[in-house]
């Protein structure tokens, strides 16, 4: 069995600098670190982008860390709506904002040599009715999945709870609508597996391998869409550890405790310590 590469969200260390995040990363002992793209860390609007991503590569290489980019920040694009404008906008030119940080997002990846870069689908709008929905997110995705293919960076997008792409069938819907594209990969979070999905995370895993480009994994509860520290929710984890070692997959492992920088060293080294010792604490 692969020895997992894990890594930690930067969305949980936003107390931190950059730099100092990266390196308690580092001085931890993780092989990577889930970078999400915002104004605390590396602003993808930021006019000195290109130069900051050339910083940010030379520092990653000295540290020996490992990169996936992530592109979850909450208020990047718009400073009043959590997650907005996203790939199911009514508007089409709000549609283009995200489809142009995606485009971003792919473009720094591929600079940093990061493993794939990570997006949402969105939620539904009221005023759309769920085949329209598929439709949009399908021919919107379009453009950015040509930029996955040119840059060689796999796109991974993550079923999340509430939006239209919420569920690993979801997932298997859209790569049937766009005809499997090979940039077109999975991102998937071991905990939403435990809050939704009819199967045991552990057979998920299984499941989406062939898929697999980006996980990320945390604590969680059947229904409650929270995410938890290891050890405060419900998932039974070694055997879900035993199965992504198993299907070979070489990409990060990133914890995802975006509500808890407050606490994002301790909790850093307590996950790894969690799951360095086969999920058991």
């Amino acid at each position: 069995m692969s020895r997992l590469n894990l890594g930690y969200g930067t969305n949980g260390l936003t107390d931190l600098r950059l730099d100092d995040a990266l390196a308690l990363l580092a001085d931890l002992g993780y092989d990577g670190v889930g970078l999400t793209l915002d104004h605390m860390h590396l602003d993808p609007l930021a006019a000195d982008l290109a130069a900051r991503t050339a910083r940010l590569a030379r520092r990653l290489d000295r540290l020996g860390l490992q990169v996936t980019v992530e592109t979850g920040g909450r208020y990047v694009l718009d400073s009043r709506r959590k997650h907005a404008p996203t790939l199911l906008d009514e508007d089409e030119d709000a549609r283009g904002m995200r489809v142009r940080l995606l485009i971003r997002a792919l473009r720094v990846a591929a600079d940093l040599g990061a493993h794939a870069v990570h997006c949402f689908s969105g939620v539904t709008p009221a005023e759309t009715d769920p085949d329209t929905a598929w439709k949009r997110l399908a021919d919107t995705l379009e453009p950015v999945l040509d930029v996955a293919e040119e840059t060689g960076v796999p796109l991974a997008i993550e079923p999340e709870p509430g939006h239209l792409l919420g569920d690993l069938a979801g997932f298997h819907r859209l790569r049937a609508d766009l005809g499997d594209p090979p940039p077109l990969g999975l991102t998937l979070d071991i905990g939403h597996c435990q809050c939704l999905e009819p199967l045991p995370p552990a057979d998920c895993v299984r499941d989406a391998a062939p898929w697999l480009k980006h996980v990320q994994i945390e604590d969680m509860r059947r229904g409650v869409h929270e995410h938890l520290p290891f050890g405060e929710g419900e998932i039974d984890f070694p055997p879900v550890l035993a199965a992504l070692a198993g299907t070979g997959y070489q990409g990060l492992t990133v914890v995802e405790l975006p509500r808890h920088s407050h606490a994002g060293p301790e909790l850093a080294a307590h996950s790894l310590h969690f799951l360095r010792n086969g999920g058991t604490g």
